[in-house]
């Protein structure tokens, strides 16, 4: 069982007029307004899903800043998943800050979808006042929330936001019941699972997702994270159309990584099953 646990699609409309939804949305802006920035339908997903022999994806929204904006891609996204025949699992997306965040996060999870993500801040550190009711309520339905994160140094890319290790982790302290997808290795935070006390009991709870590491990590990475949490808490995530699972297979199964067979078939797709059967 392949599932690439973070992917993204949008509306037919997003993709045909772009340039129609960067007004008031600074985040959106910033990373499609590049024409060679892909975006996909969720019949181009499957597509790729069946080049790639993907199984299962996890489909995620956009944090945008307008509700009428969010709830066009949560319909989108609940239809997709309904039409997809099982392949597709949905997680819909708001805007935490919002006055609206919660009640149309409430709204989208009525309608199906597997949970929420991809949640982020691009312009901010992570406001952990206005995640909290959105953990909370996945909290509740037993769902995972899944989270953008990035590494807090380095060479600066489109999305990458002014993020902090700390305020990730009063985050996740201030929510233990809520299951965690920390996307693109968590910024690095499975490091500090080698800590004797506390945070080891923190993360477990949490999950990260392998989304872009190609650029920013070297294989050893997938072998360091599988060590430190377990294979079962780290997950295949693509970020497609960004790349294709091929790249991440190779990387994966390189002796760099020095995964057994067992691990990798976690990575791969089985540890996402167990979370979003």
């Amino acid at each position: 069982m392949i599932v690439d646990a973070h992917t993204h699609i949008f509306p037919p409309e997003v993709l045909e007029q772009r340039e129609r939804f960067w007004d008031g949305e600074p985040a959106f802006a910033a990373i499609y307004r590049d024409p060679a920035a892909r975006m996909v339908t969720a019949e181009g997903l499957v597509e790729a899903m069946d080049q790639d022999g993907v199984d299962v994806s996890w489909a995620l929204g956009f944090p945008w800043v307008q509700e009428s904006h969010a709830r066009l891609h949560n319909d989108y996204l609940a239809g997709a998943q309904e039409a997809s025949g099982g392949r597709l699992r949905c997680l819909a997306c708001v805007h935490p800050p919002a006055d609206w965040a919660l009640a149309e996060a409430e709204r989208a999870l009525g309608m199906g979808v597997k949970g929420l993500g991809e949640l982020a801040f691009y312009d901010s550190d992570l406001e952990v006042t206005s995640l909290a009711p959105l953990c909370d309520l996945c909290a509740e339905a037993g769902v995972p929330l899944l989270l953008h994160t990035n590494e807090p140094v380095g060479h600066r890319y489109p999305g990458k936001s002014p993020m902090t290790l700390a305020s990730l982790y009063r985050l996740i302290r201030n929510h233990p019941q809520t299951k965690l997808v920390l996307a693109h290795m968590a910024g690095g935070l499975f490091f500090y699972a080698l800590l004797k006390k506390e945070v080891g009991q923190a993360l477990a709870n949490v999950w990260i997702d392998t989304a872009a590491a190609p650029f920013l990590y070297r294989p050893r990475a997938y072998g360091l994270a599988v060590e430190l949490l377990g294979a079962d808490k780290v997950l295949l995530g693509s970020d497609y159309p960004l790349l294709k699972v091929s790249r991440y297979r190779r990387e994966l199964a390189s002796p760099e990584a020095g995964l057994d067979p067992d691990s990798l078939a976690l990575v791969m797709g089985e540890a996402a099953q167990g979370l979003i059967p």
